[in-house]
């Protein structure tokens, strides 16, 4: 009878080991879902970031090449060589 309530109290303890470690395991893998989700977060921040500079340096460029185009046409080193012949 002693032997079977070693025998049962080592099952326990055994079974406590087996959820300690279960416990741990899912704690751990909590913990890597929520630093997984922190670091999606960053980076769906970073891409809204990059996008909006990005919608910004295309309004510049447009604006840029308006003021190049402007800036060529109202140079004479920049029009037609028809012009240039007419004048001789």
């Amino acid at each position: 009878m002693e032997d079977m309530l070693q025998f049962l109290e080592i099952m326990c303890v055994s079974g406590d080991l087996e959820n300690q470690v279960e416990l741990e395991e899912k704690t751990r893998l909590i913990n890597q879902v929520l630093e997984l989700q922190n670091t999606l977060e960053d980076l769906s921040a970073r891409v809204d970031a990059v996008k909006e500079e990005n919608l910004k340096l295309k309004s510049e460029n447009q604006v840029l090449g308006q003021y190049i185009e402007n800036l060529m046409s109202a140079s004479s080193v920049f029009q037609t060589t028809d012009s240039k012949s007419k004048r001789k």
